[in-house]
């Protein structure tokens, strides 16, 4: 999907100082190692149909915009923690460009990779 392959552009040129290593282009996906140790799985299949999961350590958490979860406030996207909570995701919006909404997410994914997750175990 060409998608990808400007997605990878826009990361690498974004954030070629926090990447551990070149983005990996696969059929259907991105892999994305960033240098804290999180590695980002990308896949979009249009601008507001996203699936957006990562693992930090044992640990894997996601964003993704099956509409399954109606009574959240962020229906259909929605966020599974750390924790394996499903709750209303705090990052992406349907509306935005798959660029956007990338950045939002490395972004906060360098800060805490965790996204505030805690009482795991």
């Amino acid at each position: 999907m060409s998608l990808h392959l400007e997605l990878g552009k826009a990361i690498e040129h974004a954030f070629q100082n926090d990447l551990d290593g070149a983005i990996e282009h696969r059929q259907d996906a991105l892999s994305v190692r960033l240098r804290n140790g999180v590695t980002l799985e990308v896949r979009y299949a249009a601008s507001d149909a996203y699936s957006l999961r990562w693992v930090y350590g044992e640990v894997e958490s996601g964003i993704d915009t099956a509409p399954l979860h109606s009574g959240l406030a962020t229906f259909p996207n929605h966020f599974h923690d750390a924790a394996n909570r499903i709750v209303a995701d705090p990052i992406t919006r349907p509306d935005a460009s798959p660029e956007e909404n990338l950045r939002h997410l490395i972004r906060a994914l360098l800060d805490d990779p965790m996204l505030g997750a805690k009482d795991i175990g």
